[in-house]
């Protein structure tokens, strides 16, 4: 048992928060009260934050409610009875970062250690039972010497479909010298040229390296990208929104780079599976599946009609084959400029530029417009052998199967729509469930004579296709997956280095033992005047291989010293595999011990938000699965339990800026004007929705001449909405100014008072007031203002039902993750205790337990009040025993002639004789009789008196 430091008394025994607050976390500190072991007799418990970015902004309220809920939980396993792991450190590279450095010249590292101690001054205050021995930072070159290790894993590693699983590329190599790639069944490429051990044996190292490229599970290949030219990098889908980059809002377009790439296709099957393993929402988990997206069906090769050239498309309805109308293209597909006529030439092109500026989300997510262009070129059918005009349209992604549909308008919507939109003619589906007069019926249909599939079934329909297909040598059944193989390559600075170096234009790994390749000082944070990426300005850049260390670029003589590779790892590789390195973060030379992973085995309980419910969760499942597969990770999969907090959203003011001018008018009095609505900060608007008019003049320049058309009442009403936290809507709230003014333990109980952690709710500061309030009311049942009252005394029946009702509540409450439902029951608890009168220790030594996962700082205090000398932390949780919620009487309500006149308790157990003895005994039966003798006296025992008469 960890001893702490003497207490000493505060001179007053008032409840003051701020003391309080400061003076445990001061004692948590010294005492490293929450530090962990990765040896100990008690169960495991990890429970992890999604990891947070630390921006210049600093926290606002909305971001600790995941981290609140998390520390509830951690406190609530430590009193029962778990080893408990709570770690926090800080996703530090990212994009943010260098554009900041950028604009203000100042080195990313410096920023981010600014913003990280500002978070962590914020997170302190707070109240968070986080192992801070722990932290971790990706950015520091002892984290990404290991997110270098695993990408070298990758490199050498290729999947096995035949072992489903990653194995060394080494056992790869010893096939193909020994018999070819004839039968090899791997992920790998699309048509690789297939090879005998002979021909295998008699290329050129280099020319084995460009083969084996195509297998590795990291490898290099032209790739579409999102490319923004202000940002001068590539950027992740989930940056761009409505075809701009998140960041700065600049113009992102799609090009063709020479990129880095994750083979996370390999696991699709897998990661798909797994979710059926995860104490998961299933939200979440559909949102993987639909990102998975899993389609069985059949691949068909279409030939031109011209040229030698093949289209392949994948449909999950082959069977619809003969209500082929059109082909569509995806505008980046290779075969497009090919197969284009001169006279559609000029319309294609300009359709693919116009194509190239928007990103693949806003393609996929707009349904309503039709837009493509004709290529002039034709394919062939492969049954009737008739031509099929082929198109391009944006609705088409290249990197989404085979880049290239068989559009069937009579059976799809999107088909149908392009069809009619450019008169193209629309072909009947003899299997389609709905009659040949139906189609008819539909203007453009063609009805053709065809019995192939006519009077089959959807089952027997595809079957005989696809046995069609294969006879032909023109397709055959396959399963396909949405999920693509995941760019890794960024051309910014401010992130991972390669471990790599280039020996005639090919890829070589650095080896293991000369990690980490430390990320170079250059003096410009953009791009190079030639285009490459900012590490291009580094002028110490070049690899060694006789010394093995990184040298001037001067000295390249591609012999022994050859180029770096100058694009950096994306934000999500660090973030991929952290987990783990909180398990043994001082290790040097391993993720973590085998030891310490054997014991941790993976995170018992993850928050965060849900805008990582696919990208983050989906790469993070893949660098585990691999890892597993090469014998590091010691579990399938990170995160046996996940919960997405709610986010907490602001209220935005607004102010009515007359057209033309600058008078503002109060919103109560806009009539027929035209008006803006601007922003203005909250700070500035008091409860009553009215302006500090001169406060607003000197907030911003621009409005330090501003004029006000005020209310009757001579105020300025203000507009409000509830909308998404952020320093753009002037709407943000400073968890310091609520713990400065209320206490952090005041701030921990609201955040979770607000409503279900899962949903989004609106913050109002206002109603902060009430449970400030009880947090003064709970220390009154300890201290008054002269001291201490708790009395050394045994509690009565009602107070022992008070506690007891809590303890049952409040452990359903943790355990269902309903904070916000137990906050409710610890003001119940405390109004009965009060109005009880209960000073007694057998009930407020339980109770402080019982807060303080919730409130941990007031709860240490009146632990330490009670003469405990250790944590409330490693108190045991108080068990329920349900013999106290027994009831050991009733209150009856007494009527006579039907109308209730007064309660009376009296015990369960007696008799109905004895009620009625008990009830005509009692003064105000008598007053009401008047010495008159009831006719009748009815009693139902638990329930009912009523005397007739």
């Amino acid at each position: 048992m960890r001893l702490l430091n003497r207490i000493i008394y505060l001179n007053s025994m008032k409840y003051n928060p701020n003391e309080i607050e400061a003076k445990w976390q001061k004692i948590w500190r010294e005492n490293q009260t929450f530090k962990t072991e990765n040896e100990s007799d008690k169960p495991k418990y990890y429970v992890l934050d999604m990891f947070p970015y630390p921006s210049g902004a600093g926290l606002h309220v909305g971001h600790p409610l995941g981290y609140i809920a998390s520390d509830i939980f951690a406190r609530y396993k430590r009193h029962k009875g778990f080893n408990v792991l709570h770690p926090q450190g800080y996703d530090s590279f990212g994009l943010p970062a260098e554009q900041y450095a950028i604009q203000t010249g100042q080195h990313p590292a410096v920023t981010t250690d600014v913003n990280i101690t500002r978070y962590r001054e914020q997170l302190d205050k707070i109240g968070f039972s986080f192992d801070w021995s722990r932290e971790v930072r990706t950015s520091n070159a002892d984290y990404y010497k290991h997110t270098q290790w695993i990408f070298i894993q990758l490199f050498n590693s290729w999947y096995n479909k035949a072992t489903d699983k990653a194995e060394s590329i080494a056992s790869l190599v010893a096939v193909f010298e020994k018999e070819g790639n004839a039968n090899v069944e791997a992920v790998c490429a699309d048509n690789i040229a297939v090879f005998s051990a002979d021909e295998w044996n008699a290329l050129t190292a280099d020319k084995k390296e460009t083969v084996l490229l195509q297998y590795r599970l990291t490898y290099l290949a032209e790739t579409e990208v999102n490319w923004c030219p202000a940002l001068g990098t590539v950027l992740a889908n989930d940056e761009i929104k409505d075809g701009l980059s998140e960041r700065g809002g600049h113009p992102v377009v799609r090009k063709k780079m020479k990129q880095w790439s994750m083979r996370i296709s390999a696991y699709a099957e897998r990661l798909l599976q797994g979710l059926d393993t995860l104490d998961w929402t299933e939200s979440i988990k559909e949102s993987q599946r639909n990102w998975i997206g899993k389609s069985v069906g059949a691949s068909i090769t279409f030939n031109l009609k011209e040229g030698e050239d093949t289209i392949e498309v994948f449909t999950t309805r082959p069977d619809t084959v003969f209500g082929v109308s059109f082909m569509t293209l995806a505008p980046e597909h290779d075969l497009v400029m090919k197969i284009t006529t001169p006279e559609q030439k000029a319309q294609v092109e300009a359709y693919i530029e116009a194509t190239s500026k928007r990103s693949e989300r806003d393609r996929m997510a707009d349904v309503k417009t039709i837009s493509g262009v004709f290529t002039g070129a034709y394919a062939e059918h492969p049954f009737t052998k008739e031509p099929i005009e082929i198109w391009i349209g944006d609705y088409v992604l290249a990197g989404y199967g085979t880049g290239a549909v068989m559009a069937v308008p009579a059976g799809d919507s999107r088909d149908y729509a392009f069809a009619k939109h450019f008169n193209i003619p629309i072909k009947n589906i003899f299997n389609q469930d709905i009659s040949e007069e139906a189609f008819a019926e539909k203007e453009g249909f063609v009805l053709e004579n065809s019995d192939f599939l006519n009077g089959l079934g959807y089952k027997e329909a595809t079957a005989k296709v696809i046995a069609a297909l294969e006879e032909l040598g023109k397709g055959a059944g396959k399963t396909n997956y949405r999920l693509r193989d995941a760019v890794f390559s960024r051309q910014r600075y401010w992130g991972e280095p390669f471990p790599v170096y280039y020996v005639n234009g090919l890829p070589k790994m650095i080896d293991n033992k000369h990690l980490p390749i430390v990320l170079p000082e250059v003096e410009k944070y953009l791009p190079t005047e030639d285009g490459q990426p900012p590490l291009g300005n580094a002028n110490v850049w070049a690899w060694d291989t006789v010394n093995n260390k990184v040298v001037d670029n001067a000295l390249i003589d591609e012999k022994t010293i050859f180029p770096l590779e100058l694009n950096t790892m994306p934000g999500w590789a660090g973030s991929s595999w952290y987990w783990m390195r909180y398990m043994d973060p001082s290790n040097t030379e391993d993720i973590a011990s085998e030891e310490a992973l054997k014991y941790w085995q993976n995170v018992d309980l993850y928050i965060g938000g849900s805008e990582h419910a696919t990208g983050h969760l989906l790469y993070s499942r893949f660098w585990n699965k691999f890892l597993k597969d090469i014998g590091v990770a010691p579990t399938e999969e990170p995160f046996k339990k996940m919960i997405n907090q709610g986010m907490i959203l602001g209220t935005s003011a607004f102010v009515y800026r007359i057209d033309g001018t600058n008078t503002f008018i109060s919103k109560d009095m806009i009539k027929d004007e035209k008006v803006q609505q601007l922003y203005a900060y909250v700070g500035l608007v008091n409860s009553s929705s009215e302006l500090d008019t001169e406060a607003f003049k000197q907030w911003r320049p621009d409005y330090a001449n501003a004029e006000f058309i005020l209310n009757a009442n001579g105020k300025y009403i203000v507009g409000h909405e509830v909308e998404k936290m952020s320093k753009s809507y002037f709407n943000v709230v400073n968890p310091d100014d609520i713990c400065n003014e209320y206490g952090a333990d005041t701030l921990r109980l609201y955040e979770m008072f607000l409503g279900p952690l899962e949903q989004a709710k609106p913050w109002n500061t206002a109603g902060i007031s009430g449970v400030a309030g009880f947090l003064k009311k709970l220390w009154r049942l300890y201290a008054d203002d002269n001291g201490v009252v708790v009395v050394d005394e045994a509690p009565s029946a009602d107070m022992l039902k008070s506690l007891h009702k809590t303890i049952k509540k409040v452990t359903e409450d943790i355990e269902n993750f309903s904070f916000n439902t137990s906050v409710s029951q610890f003001m119940i608890c405390v109004n009965e205790l009060s109005q009880q009168k209960c000073h007694h220790k057998a009930i407020l030594e339980p109770l402080a337990i019982l807060v303080a996962p919730y409130a941990p700082h007031i709860a240490e205090e009146l632990w330490s009040m009670l003469g405990n000398t250790t944590s409330v932390s490693e108190a045991e949780f108080p068990i329920f025993k349900p013999e106290f919620l027994v009831e050991s009487s009733k209150e009856y309500p007494v009527s006579f002639n039907g109308k209730m006149r007064f309660k009376i308790e009296l015990p369960l157990d007696l008799t109905q004789e004895q009620i009625q003895e008990a009830v005509l005994a009692d003064e105000r039966t008598i007053a009401q009789l008047g010495g008159r003798e009831p006719k009748k006296i009815i009693i139902v025992p638990g329930k009912i008196i009523n005397l007739v008469g």
